[in-house]
């Protein structure tokens, strides 16, 4: 009998994902990336040719349109992250599809570099690092000042199992007050000593900003032109939830003009984010390119919850991480 065939449409899926899924399906890779330009049409033709499965590890949106190339036979999708905002959800229920993603496994590696990014961007390593690079490396002790982490007030936008990471890091930076907002009150809250305020308070009292929360029409661009002006000017910024979550021209102009310190972004809008983007030439606007879940032991394991997800879906057993 032939095998069970899943797509999987980014050719950086890890090898530790493919043999799991060897065990008892045939996986067919796309041989392309998500930033070169056939990456879509390869996937529209590939899909056209009927599987059961999709691993859906691309930054491409999820369409009807596509899920009606993978014809009747289409069973469970499973993404490779998170987030769902680019999967269209009214699409996979329509189809009565299961649909994973691979949560919680990388909570530890995104928590990690939302610590270096907070302290990248509150003590100026951009700005430090092209001085070095420029020959323009000065001294003094007035020079290069930033912001101290200790007996600061830390707020957290989404106190979901990434930002309760950075909270249990930070403890370790004598920060004075951790706050956080968010749709309810999250039980964890009071074992991490956090506090649920409103957005507004959290803006107006926090001297880091951190956004963990999903990117969705109630959340996009909610840092805009409005919100920084009731911001700390001291106040630093940091974004590793979706890019989408900032009005990233009202960032530019509030970074430029001083109206809050620095930003420290590991996800942009759009990404790539093009090297001739205003953001990039800030030397208060620390950017690094979307590494948040970018080590061997997390992008291992994701692909290894992907392909069980897949795996038992077919099976006709619940996924390890089922979004529904």
């Amino acid at each position: 009998m032939a095998l069970k065939r899943v797509l999987i449409v980014n050719k950086t899926y890890p090898e530790a994902g493919i043999k799991l899924l060897k065990t008892k399906l045939e996986p067919v890779i796309i041989p392309h990336l998500d930033h070169e330009s056939e990456s879509i049409l390869e996937i529209k033709k590939e899909i056209a040719t009927g599987f059961d499965a999709l691993i859906w590890n691309t930054k491409h949106r999820l369409t009807g349109e596509i899920l009606d190339l993978a014809g009747p036979r289409l069973k469970a999708v499973s993404t490779m992250a998170s987030g769902i905002d680019h999967i269209d959800v009214n699409e996979i229920v329509k189809r009565n599809l299961t649909l994973g993603n691979t949560l919680n496994v990388l909570d530890d590696a995104v928590a990690d570099i939302t610590v270096g990014l907070l302290i990248g961007a509150a003590r100026r390593f951009k700005e430090g690092i092209r001085e070095l690079e420029s020959g323009e490396w000065k001294f003094g002790v007035q020079w290069s000042l930033g912001q101290d982490i200790a007996r600061s007030t830390v707020g957290i936008v989404g106190l979901g199992g990434i930002g309760q990471a950075i909270v249990r890091r930070l403890k370790g930076f004598d920060v004075a007050k951790f706050i956080y907002s968010g749709r309810t009150d999250k039980p964890e809250a009071k074992a991490l000593g956090a506090e649920r305020v409103s957005l507004e308070q959290l803006l107006k009292e926090s001297d880091f900003v951190i956004l963990c929360c999903p990117l969705s029409k109630d959340t996009k661009h909610l840092i805009n032109s409005e919100t920084l002006k009731i911001m700390k000017t001291t106040a630093v910024l940091v974004n590793i939830g979706r890019g989408g979550l900032i009005d990233q021209k009202a960032l530019y102009d509030a970074l430029k003009d001083g109206q809050i310190f620095s930003a420290g972004l590991d996800v942009t809008s759009p990404e790539p984010l093009p090297k001739d983007d205003p953001l990039i030439s800030l030397p208060n606007c620390f950017i690094i390119p979307h590494l948040g879940s970018a080590t061997v032991e997390t992008r291992n394991a994701m692909a290894c919850i992907a392909a069980n997800n897949i795996l038992l879906a077919l099976d006709g057993k619940p996924m390890l991480y089922p979004v529904f």
